[in-house]
């Protein structure tokens, strides 16, 4: 089921898809082509991108995409068996974290940056549900670059959702659905340009 409604933050109009166990909401367009071109180029130029070796299932593997884990000092984050520790806000993506915090209504204060070089660099599914982002967390994610399908899939039920996501759009995931859904983006080989992802999360500072 989905709705709509009129973005205050921006023109974009909200698109609301009402899940089971799951709240996501889709702003297409919420930052405009010329924006979302500009700065797609300077975060490629000026940040240091790195292709990050994972387990998976007891091998060493190189993910097939580019990586930056940035945010504030505290936000260690570990996945698939390595610890990754946050490099410095970027000055144009703090600006743009605190951008996404307002128009979502939520905190965030670090975000994981994923470069997909074309069609061939993907990601399996998986779930955002590392338990430094607590039981329900909120995942902020915004491309940019080339359009992407974006999967995703119940882990006990049926039921599946497919979704383009466009140059300049932000999808909200909330709700619970880190915990009953997974999500994926699959390879497509007719892609050539490069789409750059930011998933900006939440992490408690520990006492």
């Amino acid at each position: 089921m989905t709705r709509q409604t009129q973005s205050d933050n921006r023109k974009a109009v909200a698109q609301h898809f009402l899940l089971p166990d799951a709240a996501l909401t889709l702003w297409p367009g919420w930052l405009n082509a010329d924006a979302s071109h500009a700065l797609q180029t300077r975060l490629i130029a000026e940040l240091a991108w790195r292709q990050e070796q994972i387990r998976i299932y007891g091998k060493t593997v190189k993910i097939p995409r580019q990586q930056v884990w940035m945010g504030e000092s505290h936000c260690s984050y570990q996945y698939s068996g390595v610890r990754f520790e946050p490099t410095p806000w970027h000055p144009a993506v703090q600006q743009l974290c605190q951008q996404v915090s307002d128009a979502t209504t939520s905190a965030f204060n670090c975000v994981l940056l994923n470069l997909y070089a074309n069609g061939q660099d993907h990601m399996g599914w998986h779930a955002d549900d590392e338990p430094e982002l607590g039981m329900a967390p909120l995942i902020a994610s915004l491309s940019l670059g080339a359009s992407r399908r974006f999967d995703l899939r119940h882990r006990t039920l049926s039921h599946r959702l497919q979704l383009q996501l466009d140059n300049g759009s932000l999808l909200l995931m909330a709700g619970a659905c880190q915990q009953h859904w997974q999500h994926s983006l699959p390879k497509q080989r007719r892609v050539a340009a490069p789409r750059l992802n930011l998933t900006f999360r939440y992490i408690t500072p520990v006492c």
